[in-house]
């Protein structure tokens, strides 16, 4: 009989796996596109710029002179009292919110939207953002930062700017407490121990009697056996 592994109980859930989502400060998306937006713009203001926990960028708390209010994630250079706008009519500079169509091509954005009034789901990350390549009929092609080309629908916004605090993945974490908390946050299991260092019951890639690991098994494995290099094409170094 064998062990369970982390990741057959991570998939079978429990309380022990459920994200600390009462920890957060709120949901950041950007508000539902308002009727003002579609033809002219609206001016918010920033009243706070905050951490928000299990993020590793600062979310911006933005208020309009009706008291709508937004949490979205914050650009780089973005500061406290600074004036940022909604709408089609906005001009493209760093921190304003406009639909795709709107934005010129070659620009730089993040937090785009899935869909037109979803509230932003794509490139949130710290440091991250996309390139607007080019519009078309109805559709706009952005490269994401992984070199992916992906259409969206015109309407669909997005933040000119890159997001802020890019360089937290250079900060060293100086011990393993800090690497401890940081996973804590977001309800990952720390340390992660390698398959290939266990014993023979506990992984598939555990015994030191032959060699294991990387070896690449189907997609369709039941959850003991999918571990490691799962449906790759290929493996090993590629040949010139």
């Amino acid at each position: 009989m064998g062990k369970r592994q982390v990741l057959q109980r991570r998939g079978r859930g429990g309380s022990v796996f459920k994200a600390p989502s009462w920890n957060r400060i709120g949901r950041v998306r950007y508000h539902p596109i308002l009727p003002e937006e579609k033809t002219s713009s609206l001016e918010f203001v920033i009243k706070d710029i905050v951490h928000d926990p299990g993020r590793g960028a600062p979310v911006a708390i933005v208020r309009n002179s009706s008291g709508v209010t937004s949490l979205m994630v914050a650009p780089e250079g973005a500061f406290v009292g600074q004036k940022i706008a909604f709408g089609a009519g906005a001009f493209s500079d760093v921190g304003n919110v406009l639909p795709l169509m709107s934005i010129p091509e070659g620009t730089l954005i993040c937090n785009i939207e899935g869909r037109p009034s979803d509230g932003g789901k794509y490139v949130r990350s710290a440091g991250g953002y996309a390139t607007l390549v080019s519009h078309s009929a109805g559709n706009v092609l952005v490269q994401f930062p992984s070199g992916l080309v992906k259409p969206f629908d015109s309407m669909c916004r997005a933040t000119v700017g890159i997001v802020a605090s890019g360089g937290i993945v250079e900060k060293p974490l100086l011990k393993a407490g800090a690497n401890y908390h940081k996973f804590k946050a977001r309800s990952v299991k720390y340390p992660r121990v390698r398959g290939k260092a266990m014993s023979a019951y506990a992984h598939p890639h555990g015994g030191g009697s032959h060699p294991t690991g990387g070896r690449p098994v189907s997609r369709n494995a039941p959850p003991g056996q999918k571990v490691g290099v799962i449906a790759s094409r290929r493996t090993g170094r590629r040949k010139k």
